[in-house]
């Protein structure tokens, strides 16, 4: 899955035209050695998406689950976005350190990443996907309903428990229903797989 971006370098100096490069996003799976990457752009942006902290260990024994976005451009690739799927039990699974990179919004990257899921959680034979956030209309939008937190035990026993913050937790339960996501697409006409994307987008930075 890719999508090709254009980079504006901002504006042009006297008798200059503004200089441009081509970048391409693509959407992968993570593996291992992108462990140290992961853990900077999470560690990044802990404090404005209100992000549980990762270490590296946990991010290169669990780097399987991730998708990434990488761009990558004449300098070379880097990852400007990611997301995880990880197993709450046999049926349920959640959307975890969804980050995009500054420079990267407003290109699509956040649904794409969480469709990308959807999608991996749906063919692993999940039923639910789940997720946990203090501004839930970007899930909404995405086709997940808002619960009580008590619809989602399997986040509650394997999480919340252990938290600080257990029963005044400011976070919205929100889950998607995997079936029913699946029936739609059916509907629409698409496959449910994984869809590319063709777009031009200025990425800053």
């Amino acid at each position: 899955m890719s999508m090709r971006v254009v980079v504006d370098n901002g504006p042009a100096r006297k008798r200059t035209r503004r200089s441009k490069a081509a970048v391409t996003i693509t959407l992968r799976a993570a593996v291992s050695a992108d462990a140290p990457a992961l853990h900077a752009l999470i560690a990044a942006h802990l404090e404005e998406g209100k992000l549980l902290p990762r270490t590296l260990d946990e991010l290169s024994a669990h780097a399987a689950r991730f998708v990434v976005a990488v761009a990558t451009s004449a300098d070379g690739d880097r990852i400007v976005g990611c997301a995880e799927l990880a197993p709450l039990s046999k049926t349920v699974a959640e959307v975890r350190s969804l980050v995009v990179s500054r420079e990267a919004r407003r290109i699509g990257l956040g649904e794409q990443m969480v469709d990308e899921l959807a999608t991996r959680a749906h063919r692993e034979d999940f039923l639910r996907l789940c997720a946990f956030a203090h501004d839930p209309a970007f899930f909404v939008r995405r086709g997940f309903s808002i619960v009580p937190h008590t619809w989602v035990p399997e986040k509650i026993a394997h999480d919340c428990t252990s938290c600080p913050l257990f029963r005044n937790c400011g976070q919205y339960a929100i889950v998607l229903d995997l079936d029913r996501r699946a029936a739609r697409l059916a509907n629409l006409g698409q496959t449910v797989g994984a869809r590319s994307s063709n777009a031009t987008a200025p990425l800053h930075g």
